[in-house]
């Protein structure tokens, strides 16, 4: 690729090198037509390049509704296999060299939940032909400006033609990429769709759908719920597999987290007998990915709070890290293996099904009122913390304002705005909760810490840690009453029918 991008070589759950390279890909995308040149911009003109792009997937589209892309690119008669995968600051690449006989392994193995034995094959065959311009700016390179124009190929005839202008952001602050890209709008360019090149060569569209109309059954708004949450789950499986990047854990950890919720909350709209033993699995599911994401949080905390220590002080706590890392990498291994298992692939079926099928049965409740439910649980559970509430307790009303938030989503489409402002309060007193909880947390990690040393030096700086610890709960403590007392308020308007 000519763009730099931050790149890092992954091992696999073992000790065996995969060949596998990963970077993220922030990139803005815009629409050209016939007609369009690319204006004088400072820099250097990149080499001319011509890349046949094989894109592969299961047969019913799988992979690109996940939002993931499988290609084999060829160059000069040089192979490259690459991924693309959902990333929250652009897409994450991911390549290994390889030829046209199998998708290679490392990366065959990353979509294992995806294609569950099913094989991946050729879908469409791109070619493009493309130029431009790496920009620079005062400090040096800012984005490397691309213009592509695609045909794509059926039967090596060309059945389709189309054009995009590709922004890759390379080291560039903010302000210097919405300059260039205001220029090339000037030069004639407009809004893209966003869509990948291989969704604009199948008339794939970009977005999963638009929630269902408020009056639409509620079989419909449980499907569109528990499907947006499986997609979620399943679009970040592969870059947990692969490791490197926390928010792959974290998104998994929340879809999965949400899945097990809507199905308690929607108890009175489903069969029991199919609920318990999903969210059991759920649960299991759950347990897995807990252990990564609580060492990911704690480990990002403390080389943040490494940072701001003196040289001296520092080395105990960067020996700490190392150990977090050390336990974090075991983590890994354990959860590799178990999304390998056939317990975890059966789960994935099971999650396919009940959001395409979910056994909805008679009954009276509403959306509303199952929602309406969760607040007033949640209210309860508020009443009985008291002026000093231990840490146990503010973990539960924690739980509880997940499945008030949870329950207000699930119910959004029906009731409208007043739920959306309650279920973005609730965040932020989630949120402030999981501060807390964090603190509670990162305080048994640095205990350990000293029961483990005797050295002087680690426990002054434990003990700074703890007192940090100490007021980062009193400061979340002191702030939750207004925090409460907003999200009540909300409450009380969103399901004053229903209370």
């Amino acid at each position: 690729m000519n763009a730099r991008k931050s790149s890092t070589s992954f091992r696999e759950a073992g000790s065996r090198e995969t060949g596998l390279r990963a970077s993220i890909e922030r990139e803005t995308k815009l629409s050209v037509d016939s007609t369009f040149r690319l204006p004088k911009l400072p820099g250097r003109t990149l080499p001319k390049r011509v890349l046949t792009s094989t894109y592969y997937d299961a047969r019913d589209y799988r992979l690109a509704h996940a939002g993931i892309t499988l290609r084999r690119r060829v160059e000069r008669r040089s192979s490259l296999w690459q991924l693309k995968l959902p990333s929250e600051d652009g897409r994450r690449e991911v390549e290994i060299a390889g030829g046209p006989d199998a998708v290679p392994a490392p990366l065959a193995r990353l979509l294992i939940a995806h294609l569950r034995g099913d094989e991946a094959v050729p879908v469409a065959t791109l070619r493009t032909w493309r130029t431009g311009v790496r920009v620079r700016g005062p400090a040096g390179p800012v984005a490397d400006v691309l213009l592509d124009t695609v045909s794509v190929l059926q039967d090596w005839r060309v059945t389709a033609r189309f054009r995009e202008l590709e922004i890759e952001r390379l080291d560039g602050d903010a302000a210097l990429i919405e300059h260039l890209e205001g220029a090339l709008r000037e030069a004639g360019a407009g809004d893209h769709d966003g869509r990948p090149k291989l969704f604009q060569a199948l008339g794939l569209p970009s977005s999963p759908g638009e929630p269902p109309a408020a009056d639409a059954p509620i079989a419909d708004h449980l499907m569109f719920m528990l499907g947006r949450q499986v997609t979620a789950l399943l679009a970040h499986d592969p870059g947990t597999r692969l490791g490197g990047e926390i928010e792959d854990v974290h998104q998994m950890r929340v879809a999965t987290r949400r899945l097990r919720t809507v199905l308690r909350v929607a108890r009175p709209l489903l069969d029991p007998e199919w609920i318990e033993p999903l969210r059991a699995e759920l649960a299991w599911l759950g347990g897995l990915l807990g252990p990564a994401r609580d060492l990911d949080v704690q480990m990002s905390y403390f080389r943040d709070e490494a940072a701001t220590l003196k040289s001296r002080d520092r080395r105990p706590l960067e020996r700490f890290i190392e150990h977090l890392g050390r336990t974090r990498e075991a983590a890994q291994r354990t959860l590799v293996d178990q999304l390998e298992s056939p317990r975890y692939l059966k789960l994935v079926g099971r999650l396919l099904l009940a959001a395409s099928q979910p056994p909805v049965v008679a009954s009276q409740a509403t959306l509303a009122a199952i929602a309406a439910r969760e607040f007033k649980k949640l209210r309860r559970a508020m009443k009985q913390l008291g002026r000093t509430p231990s840490h146990a307790t503010l973990h539960r009303a924690r739980i509880q304002t997940k499945r008030a938030r949870y329950a207000a989503e699930l119910a959004q489409a029906v009731v409208g705005k007043p739920a959306a402002r309650f279920t973005d309060q609730a965040k932020l007193y989630q949120d402030l909760l999981g501060v807390h909880q964090d603190s509670v947390l990162a305080e048994q990690h640095i205990r350990a810490l000293l029961a483990s040393t005797h050295g002087l030096r680690t426990a002054f700086v434990a003990g700074r840690m703890v007192e940090r610890q100490r007021q980062r709960r009193e400061n979340a403590r002191a702030a939750l009453p207004a925090r409460w007392k907003k999200l009540k308020k909300l409450g009380k308007k969103a399901w004053r029918d229903e209370l």
